[in-house]
């Protein structure tokens, strides 16, 4: 029942979809006949309203990305082990949006129900849905997540109409970075620790993460285990709670990824392998927001990570 349900749907929005398309091929980023333009992704091209106005984000940077640039998603995924939106949009941003399921599990039907004109995904999360849900509404996917965050910004930012604004916003962060990284003096020299616990790991993030970019950006240093020198994914390592010395630097930030990660940071962090930490004697060990330096993913998110450098990192 649930699949014929998407299907007589899916059909209908196909059909009206095909009576707005014209013969010629629009301009990537450019106007089309019809009120259309076409994206080229990840997953081909596709022809997407000039400006959508009904938008579902099927991961953790879209909802920071289209809210930065000014639209509420009215449908978006969640994490599993985090549920509600961004708090640092504010409450009165993020009430309307509707849960549409998980980052690896979309609620097809209720994607449906929602009736979007245009959805946004990640190839890396989603591939396997991207037929799904094109015949519910245009799709558009980005490649991966985390080390590309700037270019799926700029892309995704195109598929919402915001080209332009997406391009200020993000040359604007660039400049912020930069010239913290002048105020800190030799910032290479300050060695930048980032641990996340969760549910059942710990993690070190190295130089490609989402959070490491954006100390990158800064042009801060990081402890030589987190360069991740010796590993093919530099995103992120694990630690276990017996080596937990491998975590030390001059200042360590910590997040936590849900109720039980928090748990678990709580007993790992009121042991004496962490107290007798060099950051941690120095009282340099500062618990940060994890939907910032985790899963924000997006530039308002990068701009929360310099509110916090600005805040703990000690200027020359």
């Amino acid at each position: 029942m649930r699949r014929t349900v998407i299907t007589l749907l899916a059909v209908a929005a196909l059909g009206a979809g095909l009576a707005g398309c014209t013969s010629s091929d629009p301009v990537v980023g450019e106007e089309a006949g019809g009120g259309t333009r076409t994206i080229t992704h990840a997953m081909g091209s596709t022809e997407v309203p000039a400006q959508p106005k009904r938008v579902v984000v099927l991961d953790s940077d879209k909802i920071d990305t289209a809210l930065s640039l000014g639209v509420v998603p009215i449908g978006a995924a969640q994490a599993g082990e985090v549920a509600g939106w961004p708090s640092y949009f504010g409450a009165d941003k993020v009430a309307g949006i509707k849960q549409v399921g998980l980052l690896t599990e979309p609620d097809l039907e209720a994607i449906t129900a929602l009736q979007p004109d245009l959805i946004l995904g990640s190839k890396f999360r989603q591939e396997k849905f991207y037929d799904e849900l094109t015949a519910i509404a245009p799709t558009v996917f980005t490649e991966r997540v985390g080390i590309t965050w700037k270019e799926n910004f700029l892309l995704d930012g195109q598929a919402l109409g915001k080209e332009q604004e997406a391009k200020d916003l993000l040359a604007a962060y660039e400049k912020r970075a930069k010239d913290l990284g002048a105020k800190l003096g030799d910032a290479a020299a300050r060695k930048i620790s980032i641990v996340r616990f969760r549910p059942t790991e710990i993690r070190v993030y190295g130089p490609e993460s989402f959070s490491g970019l954006v100390l990158g950006d800064v042009g801060l240093g990081r402890p030589e285990r987190q360069l991740l020198a010796n590993k093919e994914d530099k995103r992120f390592d694990k630690v276990s709670p017996e080596r937990i010395s491998e975590v030390d630097g001059d200042i360590i930030f910590v997040t936590a990824f849900g109720e039980k990660a928090a748990a678990e940071q709580a007993r790992v962090t009121g042991g004496s392998l962490w107290k007798n930490l060099t950051a941690v004697k120095a009282g340099k060990a500062y618990v940060v927001a994890d939907e910032t330096w985790m899963t924000g993913i997006g530039v308002t998110a990068a701009g929360k990570i310099l509110d916090d450098l600005e805040k703990y990192v000690p200027t020359a």
